[in-house]
C-alpha cells in the first residue's frame, strides 16, 4: 500500500513539473526590450529618445522624426550629428520634465516643433544612417537610424 501511495505521489509530482516546470528553464522573450515600431531608441543621460527614424524620398535630405523625453530637472540642449564624419551639429532644446516630438503633426500631450531637416544625408531609403546624440554632462551615443521613404501611408506627410 505504501508503495502505491509513493508511486502516486511521484507521478503527481512528475505531472506537475512537466506541466508547469518548463517555464522555469525556457527563455522568456517578454523580458527583453525591443523597439516596437520602425524606429530605434536610445538613452542619453536624462533623455529618452524614442522611435528615431528619418524619412527621405530622394536620399539627399531627410526629416528626422523622434520623441525626446527629458526626465531631468534641468533644461537640456541635445546635439545631433549625422553621417560618418559627423558634419554640422543641430541643437535641440528640451525643457526639464517635458517631451518634444520632432518631425510629425500634433501629438496629444507633447510639444511639437517643426521638422528637423537633415540636409545632405546621402543615404538611400532602406539603409541605415549613423546619428550621434550628445549633450554636456552626458556620454553620447551613436545609433544606426533607419532611413525610410514615404510609400507607407503613415509617412506620406513626413518627407521633406
Amino acid at each position: 500500500m505504501k508503495a502505491r501511495l509513493a508511486a502516486s505521489a511521484a507521478l503527481a509530482l512528475g505531472i506537475a513539473l512537466g506541466a508547469s516546470g518548463c517555464s522555469m528553464l525556457t527563455y522568456q522573450a517578454t523580458t527583453e526590450h525591443y523597439d516596437a515600431s520602425d524606429g530605434v531608441s536610445a538613452d542619453v543621460g536624462d533623455l529618452d529618445l524614442r522611435n528615431i527614424l528619418i524619412v527621405s524620398d530622394d536620399g539627399v535630405d531627410g526629416n528626422l522624426v523622434m520623441t525626446v523625453v527629458n526626465n531631468g530637472t534641468d533644461d537640456i540642449d541635445l546635439g545631433v550629428q549625422f553621417g560618418e564624419g559627423g558634419g554640422d551639429t543641430h541643437e535641440i532644446e528640451v525643457e526639464a520634465g517635458s517631451s518634444v516630438t520632432f518631425g510629425v503633426g500634433d501629438v496629444e500631450g507633447t510639444d511639437v516643433i517643426e521638422p528637423l531637416l537633415l540636409e545632405g544625408i546621402d543615404t538611400q531609403p532602406g539603409s541605415l544612417l549613423p546619428v550621434y546624440f550628445q549633450y554636456d554632462g552626458a556620454e553620447g551615443v551613436e545609433k544606426l537610424v533607419p532611413v525610410l521613404d514615404s510609400r507607407l501611408p503613415e509617412y506620406k506627410q513626413l518627407a521633406p
